[in-house]
């Protein structure tokens, strides 16, 4: 089974209903199963100055697709936290990086998917970019290990083996080539 460090109990995410807006909220520890209701996350594409994209690998330890390759970071809003607030937290939280030059990218972007062992992602998930100075120190229970790389490479590479990336990047990436 998966380690009780994963999800502490006591990580509060934000259920949506259909038409997008809170329905309640959820102990993250129960929320990730074969039944995912609906709830709020954020996600982030982390840019060096020079335009090398932070790509990393989720921790063997993930519940929901452990060890493929994926954007930056994710995670979810707390209660009563903005979106911009929680990509800050968790840019610090997963690569101990402070994020500027925050912008929302992907306002509506939603998706669900199913992973190998069927736990389900559910979630509205506004994709965001940021940049930054430093260089990640990533915590091992959230990222396996992480990269610089061109974000034409990064595409290239979902696009011929998207089997090895997260479906949430697989989906975002084609409306993002635009955006960035």
């Amino acid at each position: 089974m998966f380690p009780a460090a994963q999800y502490p109990s006591g990580q509060t995410v934000v259920l949506a209903d259909d038409s997008g807006r809170p329905a309640g909220t959820a102990d993250k520890a129960t929320l990730h199963t074969a039944r995912t209701p609906l709830h709020f996350a954020v996600s982030c594409y982390v840019f060096r100055e020079s335009g090398e994209l932070l790509v990393t690998r989720r921790a063997l330890s993930k519940k929901t697709w452990p060890g493929v390759w994926t954007n930056s970071f994710c995670g979810h809003p707390a209660p009563d936290e903005s979106n911009e607030d929680a990509v800050h937290r968790r840019a610090r939280q997963e690569l101990g990086l402070n994020a500027s030059e925050v912008r929302l990218l992907l306002p509506d972007f939603r998706y669900r998917s199913t992973d190998a062992s069927g736990i389900v992602e559910n979630e509205i998930c506004p994709v965001f970019s940021a940049v930054t100075t430093e260089e990640p120190v990533s915590d091992p229970d959230e990222v396996a290990e992480w990269r610089w790389v061109q974000l034409d490479d990064f595409a290239s590479a979902v696009t011929s083996a998207p089997w090895a990336f997260s479906p949430w990047t697989v989906l975002q990436l084609p409306q993002l080539k635009t955006l960035i």
